[in-house]
């Protein structure tokens, strides 16, 4: 393929697949390397490639991902721009070894003032995380006046669509966690408490 050739494919890719900040097996137990490399390798691998097609010689071509989200219309392109958002999100929010295991600063202050308690946060959201029926996922979002929300999106909803802001979101597609839990998705959602990286959190705020 010559030169001309590839630098004009480049171009024309929107989108691209995040850098994993960590090694393909250092979330395990919690998330396995196998997961990884099917869930980010493949399904994200997926995504990125499908919207790239997808977005070609349209309005949102040249745009971010938050505005095809945001503002594309529903079927195919927005299911996999939302899952590339979606994903994208998810992956980088984790830390083999995180700093704190809970959140510190602005972030603990807004938890405190919107649900009473960390603990009272986590119960909430695990009960959103598990109660979801089918394929989706649970979000942890911020409004414009700096409230936070939890809210259930099924499919490949992501929160950008009702104009608040993402920070924290666990996959409760099947895909994300049948290789290691089977249908145990509570204990998934259990699980990835321990891997969040909270300062990623915080910086999204």
């Amino acid at each position: 393929m010559n030169t001309i050739l590839m630098s004009l494919i480049i171009m024309t890719m929107n989108f691209q697949m995040p850098k994993l900040p960590y090694a393909q097996n250092a979330l395990e137990p919690v998330i396995s390397q196998q997961t990884i490399e099917y869930h980010y390798g493949k399904h994200l691998q997926n995504y990125v490639n499908t919207l790239n097609q997808l977005v070609a010689g349209t309005e949102f071509e040249g745009k971010n991902i938050e505005y095809v989200v945001a503002n594309c219309p529903e079927g195919p392109m927005f299911n996999n721009a939302g899952q590339v958002l979606n994903h994208d999100l998810y992956f980088l929010q984790f830390n083999p070894k995180p700093k704190y295991n809970q959140p510190q600063g602005k972030l603990a202050e807004a938890i405190k003032r919107d649900f009473g308690s960390f603990e009272k946060f986590q119960e909430e959201f695990n009960a959103a995380s598990t109660s979801l029926f089918g394929a989706g996922w649970s979000w942890l979002s911020v409004d414009k006046n700096g409230k936070l929300h939890i809210t259930k999106e099924t499919n490949a909803g992501n929160p950008v669509r009702s104009g608040l802001k993402p920070l924290l979101g666990f996959d409760v597609w099947e895909h994300s966690y049948y290789l290691d839990y089977q249908n145990r998705r509570a204990d998934h959602i259990k699980a990835l408490w321990s891997i969040i990286d909270w300062e990623v959190v915080e910086g999204r705020l």
